[in-house]
């Protein structure tokens, strides 16, 4: 009888090691797909694209400087490159150093058009 009950005992105790460890790979996987899940949310995407909209259309020269410097911060301070919103340019690229705001006449006007990234973020900025 004393064999038995402590069959009982060592089988409970390999299930509730069994249930403990079923349940610690459970934890592990959920936070590994948060931690990968970089996805934006529309909110999030809304609120990026939003620093960029007021720019979009024709823009006085002195308009298109300002979009410049808020692409740049923009990009210094994201850590994704990912993310990174680009500049396609013409005329006003240098090969040097990319774009180049000595060659945007403050009197003249641009048309900005902007490029949607596959999850509606912007990801380009077109200036001609």
């Amino acid at each position: 009888m004393e064999n038995a009950s402590k069959a009982l005992i060592i089988a409970g105790a390999i299930l509730l090691a069994i249930l403990l460890i079923s349940l610690g790979i459970m934890v592990f996987t959920q936070a590994q797909e948060t931690v990968n899940d970089t996805s934006l949310s529309q909110a999030e995407v809304t609120s990026f694209n939003s620093n960029y909209l007021k720019y979009e259309g024709k823009q006085s020269g002195t308009m298109v400087k300002s979009l410049f410097s808020d692409v740049i911060a923009n990009n210094a301070k994201e850590s994704n490159p990912d993310i990174a919103v680009t500049f396609a340019t013409g005329s006003l690229t240098s090969a040097t150093s990319g774009i180049s705001t000595s060659k945007i006449d403050t009197t003249k006007q641009y048309t900005v058009v902007l490029g949607y990234g596959s999850d509606g973020r912007v990801n380009s900025v077109t200036i001609t």
